[in-house]
């Protein structure tokens, strides 16, 4: 049996991600993982080889530390040699040659509140404690002393509670103070933050809708009774495991929002997960574009701004220019609105209202005479609003891409009567659209 024991070291003013989060991490190495008192514990004898041997799993797991915070690892043949060891390391201590026998005393747990009587006896090893007669040891300091030696020289099987990684990511967190503001749950926020991004790549999945919860460490406020908690909803429109976008999100969303109390507790869970098909490792440049994508950009503006200060286009079932497509908050429930993909002819500059053109000597004029490229292209629509409408007059328009002296290229029409008032109406033409 091989066993690992690791332990954190937190820098001050830093602190650990949430244990579960630390054991979430371990688990890509062996399904074989649990604490035991500070420690957290990886049986690794059916797998190391696949990490190319001890010393590379050693390396590995070194280098892929999770936490803001240093390291601290030991082997043994059983978790409590292991666990003992990483107790001597931490204290500057050198292991014995002997082991288990030579091991101090001090570093068995199961011993800890026998310490004092059998340093009176004389023991000071695990060796010491091992060689008393089983049966008065037993009698005298109960079972678990005495099973704990024979796991430590492996006369008896191992028992453990080896942790699972839940299907859904839901961590509760107490805070250090009562927090009363934005700022305050934030810092506190990104501990939960950092567990979201373990597990996430734990059970390779995207995060498309977290809520962030606290609760109010007050009942009533200014003669007002309050809910228990209060929350905010973030939503991307794409799964992500990027932690700095979620962070930006949830800022935005949190500078927004007035506590109605200070909160004593933090709670994150995932309302909406997808499969994650990872990063693309093309080396092609439009698969390697810098900066922030168009989706994450639109998300955080309408975090700031607000929803309806945000809009896309969205494509309407009208062939018209000016009703082919409308306006609607770019970030709603189900994440970012795709924006409309417009006709390679159509020019991206659409008038609210068509400018009616001058003629002179039969040629429409815009910033000088209009030469005329490409067209025409018929438009006859509007049939369907004559029937629903009495004053509606339906229309048939030839569209033009013309070039104007001073504007450059544009877009107009020809205005002409429906079948119905052929030469009833002259022919009038009009700008829709500039393009850049």
């Amino acid at each position: 049996m091989h066993w690992i024991a690791l332990r954190w070291q937190p820098e001050p003013g830093h602190r650990l991600p949430p244990l579960d989060a630390l054991g979430w991490w371990a688990l890509q190495y062996t399904p074989r993982v649990a604490w035991l008192d500070e420690g957290l514990l990886l049986e690794v004898s059916a797998c190391e080889r696949l990490w190319g041997g001890k010393l590379a799993l050693m390396r590995q797991i070194q280098g892929s530390n999770p936490a803001e915070a240093r390291i601290q690892q030991a082997q043994g043949t059983t978790s409590l040699i292991a666990l003992a060891r990483l107790r001597l390391y931490a204290a500057g201590v050198q292991p014995p040659a002997d082991v288990p026998a030579a091991l101090p005393l001090h570093t068995l747990s199961a011993a800890h509140g026998h310490l004092d009587v059998l340093e009176r006896l004389g023991c000071r090893t695990w060796g010491d404690v091992a060689r008393l007669p089983r049966g008065g040891l037993a009698r005298r300091f109960g079972k678990a002393l005495r099973e704990a030696l024979d796991v430590a020289w492996g006369l008896r099987p191992e028992q453990h509670r080896w942790l699972q990684l839940p299907d859904m990511f839901d961590q509760k967190l107490e805070l250090p103070a009562l927090a009363e503001g934005a700022s305050e749950l934030m810092w506190s926020a990104n501990r939960l933050l950092a567990a979201l991004q373990i597990w996430l790549r734990a059970r390779q999945r995207g995060a498309v809708a977290l809520e962030l919860q606290w609760t109010l460490d007050l009942k009533r406020y200014n003669g007002v009774d309050l809910p228990p908690n209060q929350s905010i909803t973030v939503r991307t429109a794409e799964p992500t495991q990027d932690m700095a976008h979620l962070r930006r999100l949830m800022s935005e969303r949190l500078a927004l929002t007035k506590l109605a109390a200070p909160a004593s507790w933090l709670r994150l869970l995932t309302l909406e997960t997808s499969p994650w098909a990872g990063a693309s490792t093309s080396f092609l440049p439009e698969d390697n574009r810098k900066g922030d994508k168009l989706h994450e950009l639109v998300e955080r503006l309408s975090a700031r701004l607000g929803p309806q200060q945000v809009v896309v286009p969205v494509a309407q079932a009208d062939h018209r220019p000016e009703a082919m497509q409308g306006w609607q908050p770019a970030l709603k429930k189900g994440g970012a609105v795709p924006a409309q993909q417009p006709d390679s002819l159509y020019p991206p500059w659409l008038l609210r209202e068509p400018v009616l053109l001058e003629m002179r000597g039969g040629h429409p004029h815009y910033r000088g005479k209009l030469r005329r490229l490409v067209g025409p292209q018929r438009f006859k629509t509007g049939w369907w609003d004559a029937v629903e409408q009495a004053d509606h007059t339906p229309s048939v328009r030839d569209y033009y891409i013309a070039e104007s002296p001073e504007a450059g290229l544009v877009w107009i029409y020809c205005e002409r009567p429906f079948e119905a008032q052929e030469g009833t109406q002259r022919h009038c033409w009009y700008l829709q659209g500039l393009y850049a």
